[in-house]
């Protein structure tokens, strides 16, 4: 897993959000951005993460920020993860890993003795002109925001 790191530029890429839109990274620019990836919508832990990061939206976008979340669910599931909780932020819907690895998020993983390739649930925060300021990869689900805004 070659991770992107702090003072890293990131690469240019595009992506579908939930409803089938084209975001670009370029369209942050001028922004800070929170990207947070996550292994798959829907589920407890990716739950808790996104509404604990919605309960503290506009504190975050107080601070400055954007929001990007990131799993490699269709377009659908996105959808359906984004309405079902009523997240104020888009969901790249990243079924051709196009930005998992630009980020460099995929790779080997442990769960209850068994070995599998998948995301790994961290957060890249990005300044104003594209360059990663911070690496969240010990992310707390249930305290995320607070962990961002230290």
């Amino acid at each position: 897993m070659n991770t992107l790191k702090a003072g890293d530029k990131v690469p240019e890429f595009t992506a579908k959000d939930q409803d089938g839109n084209t975001i670009n990274l370029s369209d942050y620019t001028g922004k800070k951005l929170i990207v947070f990836f996550y292994p798959k919508a829907n589920t407890p832990g990716c739950t808790a993460e996104a509404c604990n990061l919605r309960d503290n939206y506009d504190e975050l976008q107080a601070q400055g920020y954007e929001l990007l979340g990131v799993s490699a669910d269709s377009e659908k599931k996105q959808s359906n993860f984004k309405n079902k909780f009523e997240f104020p932020f888009p969901l790249l819907a990243d079924e051709d890993h196009t930005v998992i690895n630009t980020f460099g998020v995929w790779g080997l993983k442990k769960f209850m003795g068994r070995e599998y390739d998948g995301i790994h649930r961290m957060t890249f925060l990005i300044d104003e002109e594209g360059v990663v300021s911070d690496v969240i990869q010990k992310v707390k689900t249930k305290d995320h925001a607070a962990q961002i805004l230290g």
